[in-house]
């Protein structure tokens, strides 16, 4: 039997957390309160864009196609933030904290620390049944963090994806369905 058409409204939740293995872990191990990036401004997006080779004649009378590169982001606005959480968005970033304090240094091309991060976006939904968006990868394109006298301060993380499993799998979208 089919399932009807799924109508998506709304938002969801974001995490992160370090990717060392070969497989992704259960949801209770990922959705936590400690695994949570922040709070979500301005919803999340995840782009596909595949990459084709075409070869065709002169005359357009023939013609043949090879899927030659596949990229796939993760894009979230984080508004709630902290310190430890930067160190997911940037890559050079080192985190110590002392007498109350926690200091954030970034940047150093030889403080990359090569790390991965398994990206969770978790749309809840009671109605039709929540929606799970899993890659593993990370934020590639910086951030920043605009302090505005009118607004909340938002960052915009774009997570690019990296393959997660042995067949190259960039993306796991889980959806619930009615048994």
């Amino acid at each position: 039997m089919a399932q009807p058409d799924r109508i998506i409204l709304g938002s969801g939740k974001i995490f992160a957390t370090e990717f060392t293995g070969n497989a992704i872990p259960e949801n209770t191990v990922i959705e936590t309160a400690d695994n949570r990036l922040g709070h979500i401004k301005g919803g999340a997006t995840l782009e596909y864009t595949p990459e084709f080779y075409i070869a065709k004649d002169d005359l357009g009378e023939v013609q043949k196609s090879r899927l030659v590169n596949e990229e796939v982001k993760l894009k979230t606005g984080i508004m709630t933030l902290d310190g430890n959480n930067i160190s997911k968005l940037a890559a050079t970033a080192r985190v110590t904290e002392a007498s109350g304090k926690r200091t954030v240094k970034i940047g150093g091309a030889g403080n990359d620390n090569g790390k991965k991060y398994l990206i969770r976006f978790l749309h809840e939904d009671a109605e039709d049944g929540d929606i799970r968006v899993t890659i593993v990868g990370r934020n590639e394109s910086g951030f920043s963090l605009s302090f505005a006298k009118d607004a909340e301060t938002v960052v915009d993380a774009e997570f690019t994806a990296f393959p997660n499993d042995s067949e190259g799998t960039l993306v796991i979208y889980e959806e619930e369905t009615a048994e």
